[in-house]
């Protein structure tokens, strides 16, 4: 079954532990969404933060920053039981056999406005494939719908990976993801802003 991985960006910072306990129960993994303000023009959270959530449920840690590879002992200390790094940043490579050295699965997260062939150099250190299917930075944004048929790509070319999506995905969408060949579906808005999220996971997973 796939499993739903609550983004913690969406969540209300001022009661991130309380929120991220009130989801834990039908969570895979929370989705930790790492920016450096440079990489991306947001600047969110830190290892400190992560560090705090652990033990809750398994860390997501998705890395939106320039040089990675400068802090993957940072999010390994923290807690993290899957890093990702982008295909976009520096080093990607690197970051990766890094991530794996230390025995934490690694992801190589891809943009929407990125071309699917540009992560094939680094696949191969690589446990999961991060599709992003808004452009990466602020929480809320529209879904790409071609996103739907990225994950169908590389499903087929890379059965061995796990596929995650991440952004824009909420009910409405995941049942499509789902039959794409996506096996971890990352929802902010559509969880935290919703009436009842452990509902609105539940739902997700049915779909």
């Amino acid at each position: 079954m796939v499993k739903i991985a609550p983004s913690m960006l969406g969540a209300d910072f001022g009661s991130m532990r309380k929120d991220a306990k009130s989801v834990a129960s039908e969570s895979g993994y929370l989705h930790m969404d790492v920016m450096d303000g440079h990489f991306v023009p947001n600047l969110t959270m830190g290892s400190d933060l992560v560090r705090s959530l652990k033990g809750i449920a398994p860390l997501d840690v998705h890395l939106m920053i320039t040089n990675p590879s400068d802090f993957i002992d940072d999010f390994e200390e923290a807690g993290a039981e899957i890093i990702s790094v982008h295909i976009e940043a520096n080093n990607p490579g690197k970051a990766l056999k890094l991530i794996r050295k230390k025995g934490i699965k690694a992801g190589i997260a891809i943009n929407p406005s990125t071309p699917e062939d540009a992560i094939d150099t680094v696949a191969d250190d690589a446990d999961m494939i991060l599709v992003m299917s808004v452009e990466p930075g602020y929480c809320g944004q529209s879904f790409h719908e071609s996103s739907i048929q990225r994950v169908q790509n590389y499903k087929l070319k890379y059965p061995g990976k796990l596929i995650e999506v991440d952004g824009g995905v909420s009910s409405k969408n995941s049942k499509q993801l789902i039959e794409a060949g996506a096996d971890i579906l990352v929802a902010g808005s559509a969880i935290f802003n919703s009436d009842d999220p452990l509902d609105t996971i539940r739902a997700m997973k049915k779909s």
